[in-house]
């Protein structure tokens, strides 16, 4: 009872052993974000008598059924109610260890902390640390920019959401054993994006020694864009711009409707409507620029991607986009001028298309982010390459596919009818091991690495190649990492 039971400082908690760890599930890191509370930022936890029975988590934030189920989060149980995080500890309870917080991913519209690919078990006994992993808002609700229509409104409340929670570790994580002092914040594809965002927010800055970023880096519209989508958003809700405060009383699901219209409106090429933007009482610069001026002097950095990305969004058969939506899809990106000088070097074909989107969208943010952070702080860089070459799901090393191996949870690759083999063990232990070294020292070498892992230089660009035959890999892609940097500002 002693392990399970936590005095947190809103009150006890008591959670349960499952699998080789202890968990409590849905722990409320802040308010109901609903009635007046709904499109304005997290308010403080509310304190409760008596014992807390954490043992199932909390609701997920709405979203797109369909794209809930991408994800294997559990649709069931959908509600704004939804500002909730898990706790994993290993069975033997200690003290001062180090903690890992989990930002999901999800394109910013869909996702949750409670994910079975998220599940932390394995992380924390494996590492001897705790794991965090966490909610927040998503699309309309987390990141509509109603401020900039109505300055009663603030900006990014998705992103004030991840604070609440990483202010809540540094006030209570300590009772489950953990050490506020050594927390590293990781994360994959928005959820990687949205740490680029928060080290270079002035609310965040403290929070976190360490980063990992999974295949996402600075990703941000601007607020002009921003107002475009809010505007749309009130005309398909029937909302008049003066007359906001009755968004107050529209049904969640009209919310969502009117969210996936208006996406497909204004999302040409899947462009991502609902994102962190630019606001000055927010996150005043653009994260790359606030990161090249020191932002997150200091912090440890582990960042990389995934050798085929865009195969994710592009899969085999997909038919490629029309001419006139990649064209203005490369635009909206990567600016008029950039796009013309590139566009041959990637054909319009599905492959074309996924082999832009790796290198665009997912390999030149993290070669940016990782070149202005090593000026201020350590720098790891990596790429995960494995695949199976005929297998229908995995044959490419696709978005997201490194998370069941830094998780350890290998089971997910038995809905792929997949055997987790010693290869997929092997590579489990050498990525895992280097994530919990880093969240451990700050330097993900470990005795399971088949090779010296270099801090990252832009003299030489030492990449950790995970795959089969992990090894590094000086300067990947050299001629290409030259033409897609090319219109770089740095």
């Amino acid at each position: 009872m002693e392990n399970i039971l936590v005095q947190t400082q809103q009150g006890l908690i008591k959670g349960l052993e499952e699998r080789n760890a202890r968990v409590w599930k849905g722990i409320p890191f802040a308010q109901k974000p609903t009635g007046d509370l709904r499109f304005q930022p997290p308010a403080p936890p509310e304190k409760w008598e008596g014992v807390l029975e954490a043992f199932e988590y909390g609701p997920v934030c709405p979203q797109n059924a369909d794209a809930a189920a991408m994800l294997g989060t559990p649709a069931a149980r959908m509600s704004e109610d939804c500002l909730y995080l898990n706790v994993w500890a290993p069975l033997e309870a200690k003290r001062r260890l180090p903690v890992m917080v989990w930002i999901h991913g999800g394109a910013f519209r869909s996702g949750s902390g409670s994910s079975p690919l998220y599940n932390g078990a394995n992380l924390a006994a494996n590492g001897s640390m705790i794991v965090v992993t966490i909610n927040y808002r998503l699309g309309a609700f987390g990141f509509l920019h109603l401020a900039g229509l109505d300055s009663s409104y603030t900006a990014n409340v998705g992103l004030l959401d991840q604070i609440a929670a990483l202010k809540w570790v540094q006030e209570n994580i300590e009772a489950f054993g953990g050490d506020p002092d050594q927390v590293t914040i990781f994360g994959e594809s928005a959820g990687a994006m949205s740490i680029a965002s928060l080290l270079a927010m002035p609310a965040a800055r403290e929070l976190c020694k360490r980063a990992i970023l999974e295949s996402g880096a600075a990703q941000v519209i601007p607020p002009q864009q921003a107002e475009m989508t809010a505007r749309a958003m009130l005309h398909e809700l029937g909302v008049e711009a003066g007359g906001l405060r009755s968004l107050q009383e529209v049904p969640a699901e009209a919310v969502i409707q009117a969210a996936e219209k208006v996406t497909r409106l204004y999302g040409a090429g899947g462009s991502m409507i609902f994102q962190p933007v630019i606001d000055p009482h927010t996150l005043p610069e653009h994260p790359a620029k606030a990161i090249s001026m020191g932002a997150a002097k200091g912090v440890d950095m582990l960042i990389g991607t995934n050798h085929d990305e865009g195969s994710f969004f592009f899969r085999p058969g997909t038919p490629p986009m029309a001419q006139h939506i990649r064209d203005e899809a490369m635009t909206r990106l990567i600016g008029r001028e950039m796009a013309e000088k590139v566009k041959g070097h990637y054909p319009a074909t599905t492959d074309g298309q996924a082999e832009f989107m790796t290198d665009f969208v997912f390999w030149k943010p993290a070669i940016e982010y990782a070149e202005t952070q090593s000026r201020h702080g350590s720098v790891w860089m990596y790429r995960f390459d494995w695949h199976l070459p005929d297998h229908p799901h995995v044959s490419r090393a696709a978005h997201g596919l490194e998370i069941p191996f830094v998780f350890s949870n290998l089971a997910f690759f038995e809905r792929l009818n997949i055997q987790a083999d010693e290869e997929i063990g092997q590579l489990a232990r050498q990525m895992q091991e280097a994530w919990i070294a880093f969240a451990q020292t700050g330097n993900p070498n470990s005795p399971a690495l088949p090779d010296h892992w270099p801090a990252y230089d832009p003299a030489d660009r030492s990449t950790f190649i995970f795959s089969r035959n992990s090894h590094v890999l000086k300067n990947p892609y050299e001629e290409k990492r030259q033409l897609i940097m090319s219109g770089s500002r740095l």
